[in-house]
């Protein structure tokens, strides 16, 4: 029952962060962002866990979440628009592991396995990262 629900929505579950600035107000803001998204409805949202930065130490602490959403939006639709909001909320370019305004990652997606150079799913580096898992597994019950 997990993966499609009856109006053929693909359940999906996303991974949200933020270390610059207001931390918080930028989740708050991208999760608005995405209940104003045509086409995703967001079920249900950790509560926010701060983790230490991996890889760079010398940043800012993250704050980290997981969202639960249905969606009839296709992956790389669905991909298309995390991009969009990540840049209406002011995300730069940085380094990879770098500092960042806001990240939205599509962590699973239904039961699609997706191998692509823009879209991997499930998410190849999410079973490494407690900071991912604990928000997930805290929706997922």
């Amino acid at each position: 029952h997990h993966l499609f629900d009856r109006e053929c929505c693909a359940i999906c579950y996303l991974g949200i962060g933020s270390n610059l600035g207001n931390r918080e107000e930028n989740i708050r803001k991208a999760i608005l962002k995405l209940r104003r998204t045509p086409g995703i409805k967001v079920e249900k949202a950790s509560k926010l866990y701060q983790t230490l930065p991996r890889g760079r130490r010398d940043q800012g602490k993250f704050l980290n979440a997981a969202l639960r959403l249905s969606t009839v939006l296709k992956p790389l639709t669905l991909l298309k628009r995390l991009k969009g909001i990540e840049k209406d909320l002011g995300r730069k370019k940085t380094f990879r592991f770098g500092p960042r305004v806001i990240d939205l990652d599509i962590l699973l997606y239904a039961d699609l396995v997706i191998n692509r150079k823009d879209l991997k799913v499930p998410h190849p580096r999410m079973f490494e990262r407690m900071f991912v898992l604990r928000p997930l597994a805290e929706i997922l019950l």
